[in-house]
């Protein structure tokens, strides 16, 4: 059984449709469109922090993408990354006293935002939440497709995306955001629960890290932390992407910086025909999810799953997959419970890569993009 699951998670990671001897031809939609031609797209990280340096790396892997430049607030520590990689280096304010301050810390910086974004056909914005509405803005006047992050709303994008269930939805369009990362998991179990069933109604709670490892600045550090706006977003966020799936969530912070859980109770439609197995077997045929059994690996906890992606070698000891346990499954009538959980500074990823492909049309097919994705920052990571 554990031979088997190993097996399973190394096929999902491994196998790929890379065939694509050729890029569509895309009409980009902005003001530098009419131009058909084979697409390499030029991408601008706007925020090399967590998340950005991530998504960096993610994309320059691809060979149908390439990055033209990243942006830091100020010369710090995230600059010598981004020299170290090759990335073009550039201020995300245009103002010029912030542009010179990084010649004087020894960094050579390309410009502001504004001479990023012409040399880009799309821009993924990492910077911090609640920021979104200004930068779209300046996106938008600068011409350029753009991606936000799940921090800011659905409402100020007007579009949400997770590759598992609105790929096509998001062709061609101007902009969306990759919904948050808990979001990103619950709608990659629920949705495929939801396609075979034709109906579904979910009650969760997250149980949230928190901080990430890298932040001192939040807590709780010795207490529990309920969230207190009932439901939260995390669940109601899935309805975005998802509309016809019933979710309401609830949340708690606890001190911990590694890792969501999520403890999850679907009701099922009457003749739904399935069984815990064929719920495990389900979920098994679909790409980026991990399921392993807890008793049988000795992986119980948040703390060994993230031991287990360092390692298989993964860089900083990421986990794009959502990690299920296996027997913490069960299926009564019509009434399913289980445990997944969410490395929160790398699931949504490269979900950004496939948003990407989305938005210019480069590929129309959801399993195709993730396949490709995959496969490549496989490659690129030496895995």
């Amino acid at each position: 059984m554990v031979e088997a699951r190993f097996f399973m998670f190394h096929l999902v990671q491994v196998s790929a449709h890379v065939s694509l001897l050729f890029q569509r031809f895309v009409n980009r939609g902005s003001s530098k469109a009419g131009m058909l031609r084979t697409m390499t797209v030029k991408v601008a990280i706007n925020g090399y922090g967590t998340i950005g340096k991530r998504v960096a790396d993610a994309v320059d892997a691809q060979d149908d993408m390439e990055i033209v430049g990243v942006t830091k607030t100020r010369p710090a520590f995230g600059c010598d990354l981004a020299v170290r990689k090759g990335y073009p280096l550039y201020c995300t304010f245009d103002d010029a006293e912030r542009i010179a301050s990084f010649a004087e810390a020894g960094y050579t910086c390309h410009g502001g935002l504004s001479d990023l974004l012409a040399v880009a056909d799309i821009v993924i914005d990492c910077s911090p939440g609640k920021v979104g509405a200004s930068n779209k803005d300046i996106y938008q006047n600068a011409g350029v497709k753009w991606i936000f992050q799940g921090g800011e709303k659905h409402a100020m994008t007007g579009m949400s995306y997770t590759s598992s269930a609105n790929h096509k939805e998001n062709l061609n369009v101007e902009g969306t955001r990759v919904v948050s990362c808990n979001t990103t998991g619950l709608s990659r179990t629920l949705v495929p629960l939801y396609e075979h069933c034709g109906e579904l109604q979910v009650e969760c709670t997250m149980i949230r890290r928190a901080a990430d490892p890298g932040d001192s600045s939040k807590g709780p550090i010795n207490a529990i932390k309920p969230v207190l706006k009932v439901p939260s977003h995390h669940g109601p966020d899935v309805m975005t992407v998802k509309p016809e799936i019933k979710i309401n969530s609830m949340a708690v912070a606890v001190p911990t910086t590694i890792m969501h859980v999520h403890v999850i109770t679907a009701t099922l439609p009457e003749g739904h025909g399935l069984t815990t197995e064929s719920i495990l077997g389900m979920w098994s045929k679909n790409p980026r999810l991990v399921i392993m059994n807890g008793a049988e690996t000795g992986i119980t906890t948040t703390a060994e799953v993230m031991e287990f992606a360092r390692d298989i070698g993964r860089k900083w000891g990421d986990l794009h997959e959502i990690f299920i346990w296996e027997d913490g499954v069960k299926l009564e009538g019509n009434t399913l419970y289980y445990f997944q959980a969410i490395h929160q500074e790398s699931d949504v990823i490269p979900e950004n890569v496939d948003a990407i492909r989305a938005l210019t049309g480069i590929e129309d097919d959801w399993m195709s993009s993730v396949a490709k994705t995959d496969a490549a920052i496989s490659k690129y990571n030496h895995l």
